[in-house]
């Protein structure tokens, strides 16, 4: 399968919480056309009480991907990668082999580990040292839940890779840690850019089972020989990319000049800006934002926000009477009223309940408000509280950086919502420029390609973004009194 002109293929493999894709770019002439080449779920496997990642059920659907890119367009791909939500691991045997399927973050077996590890390392002295906002799923209090509860997995182990980094390895064969997914760990120094032995030392645990450290853009290696007899691509580089999803998404931000702010959308809002530098002060750690790695030693300064996976949570509940499309849900929430309930998407109730529609209603009674009364209204509730939670982190991150935000751009899925980035628009006061949709596997392609000399910088990436993929713009609009009180009431709900 030779290249049939000067036109590179480059194939990434994009793996979300909800589902996995295989996507196919198309580089030539300074333009990027993409196309899917295959989609498939990604459902948490329930084993004993927990839920696992199905590493061997992805790992089939990348190698049909393969597959179905060769027979769909006649051309071997000049390399290709993977990225993955963060946190995540996998650990090996000595042997290499997986030692069980790796933990969902959601997974209940973190409960408490987090207020357990600040017992060893205050929370202060812990986000001094790594700059990681506090959330109870980060890779650290995973480990420290295993450590807690003496694991045999764990003291079996002999090497940790996190989901990318194990794609990468049961591709390859080669064990690396790549930087972006490396700094969503919260045991990596982000000014050194090195892991902090102390931190597992506190904990009576040894740093031998974290690997080497590679930049965005390293080349791995080829396929091994089994996957090269599997899939038919010979000489085909693996890269590591930027692995970690928000870091691909928030490379492919087609910004221009200064003063901009960026939603990663779809299952988390990543809401942030893109700095030269770690941001870690009283402020920051008050306002717990994180610093992440980026492509070109850039610092994702940002903070995760629940988004989409509300939505996603109340469909699959309703679609247990008959398939519900989020267009038909989006459609009815347009029409609902206004304002009706507010939620405070980082609530704890919401992180994986049973039942997310049931979720919305006993925080509404909680918090004395009336429940929604249609899925419409429920909707609208949770689409307004996303708005309005945005607009309470831009007012955080103007207060921690002291410099304006001037525009907003909305990248990945959440992009093609017309109706949360218009929303956004109104409850900011800002102007929103949605897309491109395929933000993380633009950004992901576009690391691939500088890999292989075919795009010299980010402002490259970025530019040839803008001139090969439709971008929206929303102003903002309606009464802006109405938002403001709205905005009174949130802040109110969030205070209590």
């Amino acid at each position: 399968m030779p290249r049939t002109s000067s036109a590179a293929n480059i194939l990434a493999f994009d793996l979300g919480a909800e589902s996995g894709r295989a996507v196919l770019g198309t580089l030539d002439g300074g333009r990027l056309s993409v196309h899917e080449v295959r989609r498939f779920p990604n459902t948490p496997l329930p084993l004993a009480g927990h839920i696992h990642w199905n590493v061997y059920a992805l790992l089939d659907e990348m190698k049909a991907a393969m597959r179905d890119a060769a027979a769909s367009t006649g051309v071997r791909p000049d390399s290709l990668g993977v990225d993955t939500w963060g946190v995540d691991f996998g650990l090996l045997a000595k042997d290499g082999g997986l030692l069980g399927l790796p933990f969902c973050y959601r997974d209940h077996r973190n409960a408490g580990a987090m207020e357990d590890y600040f017992k060893l390392v205050p929370r202060t002295e812990l986000y001094q040292a790594t700059g990681i906002q506090f959330l109870p799923f980060n890779t650290l209090f995973q480990l420290y839940a295993m450590v807690r509860d003496r694991s045999p997995q764990l003291e079996a182990a002999a090497d940790l890779l996190f989901m990318p980094d194990l794609f990468h390895y049961l591709l390859t064969g080669r064990k690396a840690t790549e930087f972006t997914i490396a700094s969503t760990s919260q045991f990596l120094d982000p000014r050194t850019r090195n892991w902090i032995p102390g931190l597992f030392q506190a904990m009576g645990f040894s740093r031998r089972i974290l690997q080497d450290i590679v930049e965005p853009g390293t080349v791995l290696g080829p396929l091994s020989d089994k996957l090269i007899a599997e899939t038919g691509y010979r000489d085909v580089p693996v890269i590591a990319t930027a692995g970690h999803d928000t870091a691909s998404a928030v490379a492919a931000v087609p910004a221009e000049g200064g003063n901009w702010a960026y939603i990663s959308s779809g299952t988390w809002s990543l809401v942030g800006v893109e700095e030269t530098a770690p941001v870690i002060s009283p402020a920051s750690l008050r306002a717990n934002f994180t610093n992440e790695g980026g492509v070109g030693r850039t610092v994702r300064f940002l903070k995760n926000v629940t988004g989409l996976w509300l939505i996603q949570g109340c469909r699959r509940a309703w679609s247990a009477d008959g398939a519900v499309s989020y267009e038909e849900l989006a459609a009815a929430a347009d029409d609902a009223p206004h304002f009706a309930a507010l939620i405070d998407p980082d609530d704890p109730g919401f992180l994986n309940p049973p039942d997310m529609p049931e979720a919305v209603a006993a925080y509404c009674r909680r918090t004395g408000q009336a429940v929604p009364p249609t899925r419409a209204a429920i909707v609208r509730a949770i689409l307004e509280s996303l708005a309005l939670k945005y607009r309470f982190v831009l007012d955080q991150l103007r207060a921690v950086l002291g410099h304006p935000i001037e525009k907003l751009h909305v990248i990945g899925g959440g992009a093609r919502n017309a109706l949360l980035c218009q929303l956004t628009a109104d409850a900011t006061g800002l102007p929103v420029v949605a897309g491109p949709a395929e933000a993380t596997a633009v950004g992901n392609i576009l690391v691939q390609a500088m890999a292989l000399g075919l795009v010299s910088s980010r402002a490259g990436m970025r530019r040839i973004i803008r001139e090969s993929f439709p971008l929206e713009t929303y102003s903002p609009s309606g009464p802006h009194d109405e938002w403001d009180a709205a905005y009174a009431r949130f802040g109110q709900i969030l205070a209590s």
